[in-house]
């Protein structure tokens, strides 16, 4: 595509992409702690909530509105309310929005109401790893467009297949996530992607803790088993080349509404 971002093909048909999310497995739709695996993911997105919070505390009117599209079981939203953002989340997955809005006081909603905002209402609206899920992507970006206040933040993460661990894991890089990841984008694809609808990216910032997450998932798909060491060795040195190259291995966009 023009756009430089890579497509998954076939992609799964409209109607049958969610079976795909129904899996224990599947960590973002569930609060689940079940081995130490999973103890350290909610450690680490623990962590990962203040770093998001205080990144959208720099983009606030007085109103401090917030959209969340694909917030999963809502914690960054809880994390914003709790700071006195008025939250809103969009999650697709019936299960994971029950656990949403019981933490939210019923602020999450169906995809069917992304279209009944009115336009202009948000001075944020965050994606954390979900643009690579969305079909329809110019019309997905002309949405949150009509969305956001005038000099509104959309702030997009997803991974890079040009780090380190994409090139090393290859075909076994976890963050291909075929067939639930449709697009897998680089620095410039976002880039020329948003620019088409007069948005810019004023910066971007890198997620250290994927690097170590995704290549610890990389090393039980290419060799069947968990390997802790490796995973963590290969996430290292893929967070330490990105200080050079900045292809670290997800970024997150913040991109200003013209």
């Amino acid at each position: 595509m023009e756009y430089g971002f890579l497509e998954t093909l076939p992609q799964p048909a409209a109607d049958k992409l969610p079976e795909y999310y129904k899996s224990e497995d599947y960590i973002s739709h569930t609060d689940s702690k079940r081995n130490l695996f999973e103890y350290a993911y909610h450690l680490v997105r623990k962590i990962s909530l203040k770093q998001k919070l205080k990144l959208i505390n720099g983009f606030a009117s007085a109103e401090k509105s917030l959209l969340d599209i694909g917030c999963g079981t809502g914690d960054f939203l809880l994390e914003a309310k709790k700071n006195h953002w008025s939250v809103f989340g969009i999650e697709p997955n019936d299960e994971a929005r029950l656990i949403a809005n019981i933490k939210t006081d019923n602020a999450v909603y169906n995809t069917n109401k992304l279209l009944k905002f009115e336009p202009e209402s948000f001075d944020v609206i965050t994606l954390w790893h979900v643009l690579e899920h969305l079909p329809n992507l110019e019309e997905q970006v002309q949405t949150f467009k009509k969305l956001l206040k005038p000099k509104g933040t959309l702030i997009i993460a997803v991974p890079n297949y040009k780090s380190y661990d994409a090139e090393y894991y290859k075909e076994f890089w976890a963050a291909f996530d075929v067939p639930r990841h449709l697009w897998h984008f680089n620095r410039n694809s976002i880039s020329k992607l948003v620019s088409k609808m007069s948005m810019e990216v004023i910066k971007t910032k890198p997620m250290y803790f994927d690097a170590l997450y995704v290549s610890l998932l990389s090393e039980k798909y290419k060799k069947g088993k968990m390997n802790f060491l490796k995973g963590f060795w290969i996430g290292m040195r893929s967070n330490l080349k990105s200080l050079s190259t900045k292809e670290a291995s997800s970024l997150i966009y913040i991109i200003k509404n013209s």
